[in-house]
């Protein structure tokens, strides 16, 4: 016999509720990054507009989970499964990107990298090697601070000032070169060049020698950047004007199959 419309009814709402606990889980883990990875209950609920009890309901599934733990002050901080899950994301995206990374050394001759900002720090996840004897090798894999790179600006550059300086506060700016940025006003008026110029230079800031070019990838599933990288003798101001275009235009097709592969 059909069932019911009262039985089809509460199957819906079953599905529905189900469907919606997930998006509400996700949704505190997604928050709990953006407050640097650590939280409580009080603050998930008023960024968030739900009610503490159901915080604490889902809190306790992802805990038992392993995708959050309890500290022992009673907040709570993203668990260490979210790093398989993130690691095997990240190298999914790394592979979709090196076709377009290639198309970015045949066009530019220089060294191209992917990179993500994963909470205070840039994490490189892909990169295509020029073929030049001279060129630049960054590993796959490594992590540095945002305030001495080009992927780093071109990341942040998207973000309010005061979140920021808070997440300069969070790590320091240790001088890396000495033509590293070192002061959150100087960084920040280098953060509003690059969103008037539309995209970021590394230069000398990371390393002394190395020049670095970084756009940003337009709505990213999560914040990433492109950049190529070269000896500064080669990366100069004139070779600039010809590389950004090519950049913006594989940051732009790059921004579409990754779109794809998510619609997918």
């Amino acid at each position: 016999m059909p069932p019911s419309s009262a039985s089809t009814s509460e199957s819906a709402k079953s599905a529905g509720g189900g469907v919606q606990s997930l998006e509400r889980a996700f949704d505190l883990l997604e928050r709990m990054a953006d407050s640097g990875g650590e939280v409580g209950l009080s603050e998930l609920s008023a960024s968030s507009g739900l009610p503490l009890p159901t915080i604490h309901r889902l809190m306790r599934t992802l805990v038992a989970c392993g995708y959050v733990r309890q500290q022992p002050n009673r907040r709570y901080a993203l668990g260490p499964r979210l790093i398989r899950l993130g690691e095997s994301a990240s190298r999914l995206l790394g592979t979709w990107a090196r076709p377009h990374l290639a198309r970015l050394v045949e066009e530019t001759g220089e060294t191209a990298n992917m990179a993500l900002l994963d909470g205070d720090e840039i994490v490189y996840v892909a990169q295509v090697p020029s073929k030049h004897s001279m060129r630049m090798f960054t590993e796959v894999g490594r992590r540095v601070l945002p305030h001495s790179t080009g992927v780093g600006k071109a990341l942040l550059a998207g973000f309010p000032d005061a979140d920021v300086r808070a997440l300069l506060g969070r790590t320091g700016m240790p001088a890396a070169t000495e033509k590293t940025i070192t002061t959150p006003d100087a960084f920040l008026a280098a953060l509003a060049a690059v969103r008037d110029l539309g995209y970021a230079v590394d230069d000398n800031e990371q390393e002394i020698g190395v020049r670095c070019l970084a756009v940003s990838v337009p709505d990213s599933p999560t914040a990433a950047a492109i950049s190529i990288s070269g000896p500064a003798g080669r990366v100069t101001e004139q070779a600039t004007e010809r590389i950004v275009p090519v950049l913006q235009q594989v940051a732009r097709e790059l921004s579409l199959s990754l779109a794809s592969q998510n619609a997918g």
